[in-house]
């Protein structure tokens, strides 16, 4: 994966969370641990990095999630997120 120096939006990490789970993680409610902002995964503002990805709060700029992959598995960190409300299929 190339660096960009500018942030895309959470959409943009879609590949990879799709490589893990069955639903599109971009719609899911995570809350910002560091200042409680709720939003779609697919508004966190999101760096690529030679390594994977770096999302962040479009209203604080905190780090909620990350991911990386590797040929084995896929890592994510969700320290940065207070919590994640996926919505069940109907």
């Amino acid at each position: 994966m190339q660096t960009v120096n500018v942030p895309l939006d959470g959409n943009s990490a879609a590949g990879l969370f799709s490589e893990v789970f069955a639903v599109d993680m971009t719609s899911a409610q995570a809350t910002c641990a560091g200042c409680d902002a709720v939003g779609e995964v697919g508004t966190l503002r999101m760096w690529a990095v030679e390594m994977g990805a770096v999302l962040r709060c479009p209203s604080c700029g905190s780090v909620v999630l990350r991911l990386t992959s590797t040929p084995s598995s896929v890592w994510i960190d969700a320290s940065g997120a207070r919590s994640i409300a996926i919505q069940k299929k109907s």
